[in-house]
């Protein structure tokens, strides 16, 4: 546990016991039902795959959903230069599979003619604006920022969704004309022994 780990953020209700009151609202907090996502992003030649739990849709006309991104992470740079970013929706089979996008990828492979790679040594398709989905996606949305609002740590940006299907870009599943699977069992965080991606 860091020294930022350790500090209260306030408020704290007066007469009440700081650090105690920072264990019970971290508890509620992260007993809040959340899913477990991978956010693709792009700017330029230059791509991240991140880990993210701070998703949800946003408005239904037109299709929006909302990110929540640490202000300080790779992820944050490239979508606020780039733009777009996606989201790869994972089974509940793939719990170990998120954890390896909890730092900035190192290790990337794409064919841009193909539209294909592997980042981190998973497979990737290419969102048609070169970002990265991962292949083991049960789904995916592709989003275009249309607002941003600095949040301290984080900044929300909520996206237009601008395409989305079953599986993979060009992979299993068929991109963006598949109607099967309408009950998807997706990753939740309570499925893993994380309390944050973001």
């Amino acid at each position: 546990m860091t020294e930022a780990d350790d500090r209260v953020i306030g408020p704290v209700p007066e007469g009440r016991d700081p650090q105690s009151y920072d264990r019970l609202r971290r508890r509620l907090l992260w007993a809040l039902p959340t899913g477990l996502y991978v956010l693709g992003s792009r700017a330029g030649s230059k791509r991240n795959l991140m880990t993210i739990s701070w998703v949800v849709q946003a408005a239904t006309d037109p299709k929006m959903v909302a990110v929540g991104i640490e202000s300080a992470s790779v992820t944050h740079g490239l979508v606020a230069e780039g733009g777009t970013f996606t989201l790869s929706l994972l089974p509940r089979t793939e719990r170990p599979l998120v954890r390896r996008f909890v730092k900035p990828v190192e290790d990337t492979a794409i064919d841009e003619a193909l539209g294909t790679g592997t980042m981190n040594g998973e497979q990737v398709h290419l969102a048609p604006g070169g970002e990265p989905v991962l292949a083991a996606a049960v789904g995916w949305l592709w989003c275009s920022v249309r607002e941003r609002l600095a949040l301290g740590s984080h900044t929300l940006f909520v996206g237009e969704v601008v395409d989305c299907g079953l599986g993979a870009p060009g992979g299993r599943g068929g991109g963006s004309s598949g109607e099967q699977g309408s009950e998807l069992e997706l990753l939740r965080m309570e499925d893993t022994r994380m309390n944050y991606g973001g």
